[in-house]
């Protein structure tokens, strides 16, 4: 059955429906990149309220800046917008139809549709999901990075930017001369301190063209730091058979599991809807979340990811079904991670641990090890180094991370240890290849790459124990690597003898 408005009330048996009426929505938020996330996570929140009777004056509009959105927005529009969420429970899957989202604006040059929508004073939010690295940060990672093509375009341009975030400038330079108000920014990227990431970029490139501008944005405009966690798998063709399975046609499913969490500040300065009346969190210390979820998830999926890329391991589950990867994540999270993460209300570090295990661990999430892998320069930057400093500044261990930079060098040296290649997974790919070459013979020379380790190369104590891993992994391979660091092979591995990986 193809899914759209005239089919809903025909929908098959036990697949959940939106009891709204949605003809009656009207929009409150724009929200810019529409990928699998934001729909099985801010849009079901949404959804999820508006089932209740809720809200109804919050519908989402989607908006994206980039070639992919425009596909993306067609593929919806055909489906008047509707999204099937397939729930990968190791019970059993269920499927939910969500309608929160109501209109997609065209994506072109210049943006023009988009800025005038946003200067529409029924949007109240406008909320992103562009990645961790689409910021634009500068080298140092807290600034704005001024020489960036795009920013100087939109600096000299600011009527047709090419950016989301010079869209948002010229959307509330219009705000301002109608006197309709500010909105709110609200990121839902996974990035420590990602309101004040956000705020940073919107109002310094408004600096760059209208200072007068920036300042009404800063002291007008709210952004909420948050902190979001859902497993939301691509879509592809598993995904598509899984709708299938239920009976739908649906050009864009999203299959997702059993657990989400969205904590957020309170702070939204043309009003919100009530998340917090369907599991959404609004907390004064969203930092403590955040850097449990940074540093105890998203780095331990970086710890894994790498080791798994290099044995050919193609999933996150099959990740932790290894005997060698799984009982490295829980070491190393354990004892060198853990000691740097304080408890939240209702979680420990070590709960946070053993809850992440269980959730990596469900076969029926096809979570790829290329996908969490990719962006590693991002990634490691901003997940697993920030612990790496906090460990060697108080005398903690560091091997085990240590090993993950090591193991990071030797995967971007663009083969696993079968021989065969690994493509390309990062922006910066080339960059990095060149220093893993260079890297086997000296090892240091990987720590030299400063916009990502900064004075780290020059930590003895961390140097020692990169180059120290990364010569073992290239002498004996990763598997010996792995051994060695847990101390004692596990039983299905004793008396074996490990792989080697030469230069």
């Amino acid at each position: 059955m193809n899914l759209s408005n005239a089919t809903l009330g025909d929908l098959p048996g036990g697949i959940a429906r939106p009891r709204y009426d949605r003809s009656r929505l009207t929009p409150g938020i724009v929200h810019i990149g529409v990928g699998n996330f934001h729909r099985a996570h801010q849009a079901w929140y949404l959804h999820r309220l508006m089932q209740q009777g809720l809200a109804h004056d919050w519908a989402i509009v989607g908006a994206g800046v980039r070639p992919y959105d425009a596909g993306q927005r067609l593929k919806l529009a055909a489906q008047d917008y509707l999204t099937t969420l397939i729930e990968l429970d190791p019970a059993g899957r269920s499927a939910e139809v969500v309608g929160s989202m109501i209109d997609f604006v065209p994506v072109e040059e210049g943006h023009g549709a988009l800025i005038a929508r946003m200067a529409d004073p029924a949007i109240r939010i406008v909320s992103l999901t562009v990645t961790e690295g689409g910021y634009y940060p500068d080298a140092s990672g807290r600034g704005l990075d001024l020489g960036h093509p795009d920013i100087r375009h939109d600096a000299a341009n600011p009527g047709s930017p090419r950016t989301a975030f010079g869209a948002m400038v010229a959307a509330l330079k219009r705000r301002r001369a109608n006197g309709d108000g500010p909105f709110t920014g609200q990121s839902c990227d996974n990035l420590q301190d990602n309101g004040a990431v956000l705020r940073r970029t919107v109002v310094g490139l408004a600096r760059l063209s209208d200072p007068d501008l920036a300042d009404w944005i800063n002291e007008n405009c709210s952004f909420p730091n948050s902190m979001v966690d859902c497993i939301v798998p691509a879509t592809g063709p598993r995904e598509l058979a899984l709708a299938r399975d239920f009976g739908l046609d649906d050009a864009a499913p999203v299959a997702h599991e059993t657990f989400r969490q969205w904590v957020m500040e309170d702070d939204f300065c043309a009003g919100r809807p009530d998340w917090d009346q369907v599991g959404a969190t609004f907390s004064g210390n969203v930092e403590a979340f955040e850097t449990m979820k940074i540093r105890l998830l998203n780095g331990g999926h970086q710890l894994i990811a790498n080791a798994g890329e290099l044995l050919s391991v193609e999933t996150i589950s099959g990740c932790m079904a290894n005997p060698l990867i799984g009982p490295y994540l829980r070491k190393v999270t354990l004892e060198e991670i853990v000691p740097h993460v304080d408890a939240v209300p209702g979680m420990t570090p070590e709960a946070y641990v053993a809850l992440i295990e269980r959730r990596w661990s469900n076969p029926e999430i096809v979570d790829t090890v290329r996908r969490v892998a990719f962006d590693g320069s991002s990634r490691h930057s901003g997940f697993l180094l920030p612990v790496l400093r906090d460990a060697l500044r108080t005398s903690g261990p560091i091997e085990g991370l240590a090993l993950a930079e090591a193991l990071w060098a030797r995967m971007c040296a663009g083969r696993r240890e079968d021989g065969t290649v690994i493509a390309a997974n990062d922006p910066i790919w080339e960059q990095l290849t060149d220093a893993a070459q260079q890297a086997r013979q000296t090892p240091q020379v990987w720590l030299q790459q400063r916009a990502i380790y900064g004075d780290l190369a020059e930590d003895d104590r961390f140097s020692s124990a990169f180059c120290s891993w990364l010569d073992a992994i290239y002498a004996n391979g990763t598997e010996a690597a792995l051994i060695s660091y847990l101390g004692e092979a596990s039983e299905d591995w004793r008396g074996r003898a490990p792989r080697t990986a030469g230069r």
